[in-house]
């Protein structure tokens, strides 16, 4: 393995262990997170969990929202609204940035250049 894939998001480096650790959680709960489909993990070739660091991040936002009183489907539904409504506004960010680099770029500002007349 090399250490570029250690830099990787998306790649499952954490055992159940040392993910639970990392979440200050028990096993348990990733346990339960597989279970219900919440995150789903890889399996080593021994059928053991393997977690990514995406899904590390994605389970301590689910504990966080436990911490304030919600259920498991209540959770990943605040969750899937967040990364949304982040989605839309990173295209909105970038659509807005295309829009300004266009008009620097010779066009002609609204009511300038055209007859009047």
């Amino acid at each position: 393995m090399g250490a570029d894939r250690l830099d990787d998001p998306d790649y499952p480096a954490y055992t159940t262990g040392r993910a639970a650790a990392a979440l200050g959680v028990q096993q348990a709960f990733l346990r339960a997170l597989d279970a219900a489909g919440a995150v789903t993990p890889e399996r080593s070739a021994g059928g053991h969990r393997r977690y990514t660091r995406r899904q590390l991040a994605f389970a301590g936002r689910i504990r966080e929202l436990f911490d304030q009183g919600h259920i498991l489907a209540s959770a990943l539904r605040i969750l899937g609204l967040q990364d949304d409504l982040a989605a839309e506004r990173a295209l909105s960010a970038s659509l807005q940035r295309q829009l300004r680099r266009e008009q620097g770029h010779g066009q002609v500002p609204p009511g300038e250049g055209h007859d009047q007349g």
